[in-house]
């Protein structure tokens, strides 16, 4: 039976075939993104007007997540049998997650300390009186939940309505228990077990056919997020997004040190492993759009279907490194930009917020704004308004593709740590994937007898 999460076999020979570069994904993500900077730039009507190319990629890959997590997990807690070892994985992912979001925040202060971003922008609080107006438009009017209520809403009413609303948590709570009660009943649950295996070799195929349009995706989010916003207009945030954008690549060398340290693994080739779906998460904007790839990719590369199914769908609500980074050197920069001179104490209070807000940002319209909003009233500083926030809408839409880059990173490489903490990492076939070598299909993955064995997919 297929292995949840792992690319089908036609898909892997043809990845590891030569084939014409025009054919490649990864080129042409490069040649859709360029062209849809290019369009906005010259025409920026157009592409504005590009977004609902984006959206309805996004949704088509939203439309299988679902269902995708929920037999990845059921297949792996059900091929692993032990409730036990199921705990395992998750305490060692959520202690991993706090620990690695935590070190962003306190990172992400230093560099705001260090580079001052928000120096020179001299802004007077009576100019903002329609902060806030602005800031609820944004965000809908919506608010995150407490810390007590987003624990309470990971279980789901109802378990088709999880399914219904793509609650990712929610889902991943009915899948646990299914998969668990599978396990229980080993002997007489063959039957479902072989219903989930091929039901989720059927979803990996659509989500083949659905990648094709990755370029046409692409194309249309970079064009409307340029168009819209325009290049020129970001001049006034450019020490913001410069110093963001630092942060991001200096935490990355952080991720590289454990990856190699704790999970025995190059990033770097990690990166040029996953690098087509690095790119199509970079021109959507989105890692959601990706995440069934990506899923079957750590599994491909040796990773458990248990580990990855549960620290994968985890880490997209627990382990935000990249929007942590974000929330904490715009907290600084909203203080500098207004004057104010915060304490230890009142940095301190920040990242105590942070770390609680942080956590119930996935799904909610305008989280990071809604995160900030909590920050700034939390530290209680008269002289910084909570409409202060709104400074941010002009610059908040280009540092998506650094919160992007960053969280899916940082989930991959949580997925690997834990997966050899918990011996769930086959190191054999992961070197031999990350040097592009011939690897033989997983075992539990049926080939026909004119199909040539099952490779993964080589880095360019």
């Amino acid at each position: 039976m297929s292995k949840a999460g792992a690319l089908p076999s036609s898909e892997m020979r043809g990845l590891a075939n030569r084939t014409p570069w025009y054919r490649s994904l990864f080129v042409q993500l490069m040649i859709a993104i360029a062209a849809g900077i290019l369009v906005a730039v010259l025409w920026p009507k157009v592409g504005a007007g590009a977004k609902p190319l984006a959206d309805a990629f996004i949704n088509l890959i939203k439309m299988l997540i679902a269902p995708i997590v929920f037999c990845t997990v059921v297949l792996g807690i059900a091929h692993v049998g032990d409730l036990k070892s199921v705990g395992r994985i998750g305490v060692k992912a959520l202690i991993y997650f706090e620990v690695v979001t935590t070190f962003a925040l306190l990172f992400g202060l230093l560099v705001g300390n260090l580079a001052q971003p928000g120096s020179g922008f001299n802004i007077d609080p009576a100019t903002l009186a329609t902060g806030a107006e602005a800031v609820a438009k944004k965000t809908n009017d919506g608010e995150l939940p407490s810390t007590v209520q987003f624990l309470v809403n990971v279980i789901p009413t109802s378990a088709i309505k999880a399914f219904a609303d793509n609650a990712m948590l929610q889902v991943l709570f009915f899948a646990v228990l299914f998969g668990l009660a599978l396990a229980k009943f080993r002997d007489r649950s063959q039957a479902v077990v072989a219903f989930i295996e091929q039901s989720s070799r059927l979803f990996f195929t659509i989500i083949g056919w659905i990648m094709r349009l990755a370029p046409l995706g692409a194309f249309g989010a970079m064009a409307y997020i340029v168009g819209q916003y325009g290049i020129a207009s970001l001049g006034n945030y450019g020490k913001l997004i410069a110093c963001c954008y630092l942060a991001a690549a200096l935490f990355i060398l952080v991720l590289a040190a454990i990856s190699r340290y704790l999970a025995g693994v190059s990033l770097w080739k990690f990166v040029r492993y996953i690098k087509d779906e690095l790119f199509i998460a970079l021109g959507t904007a989105s890692t959601e759009v990706v995440l069934p790839r990506i899923m079957a990719k750590l599994t491909n590369a040796g990773c458990s279907r248990a580990t990855t199914g549960l620290v994968v769908p985890t880490g997209y609500s627990f382990n935000l490194d990249g929007a942590t980074l974000y929330l904490a050197i715009c907290t600084l920069f909203l203080a500098q930009a207004l004057g104010v001179d915060l304490s230890l104490g009142e940095q301190i209070t920040a990242v105590l917020v942070l770390m609680l807000t942080s956590k119930g940002m996935a799904g909610v319209p305008g989280s990071s704004f809604l995160a900030l909003s909590a920050t700034v009233a939390a530290i209680g500083h008269g002289a910084i308004p909570v409409a202060a926030v709104a400074i941010l809408l002009g610059a908040d839409r280009i540092m998506d593709s650094m919160r992007v880059s960053v969280n899916l990173l940082g989930n991959c490489v949580a997925t690997l740590v834990v997966a050899r903490w918990e011996g769930q990492l086959d190191r054999d076939r992961l070197r031999a994937v990350l040097a592009g070598e011939d690897v033989p299909p997983l075992e539990d993955e049926p080939r026909k007898d004119d199909e040539e064995p099952a490779v993964s997919p080589a880095p360019a």
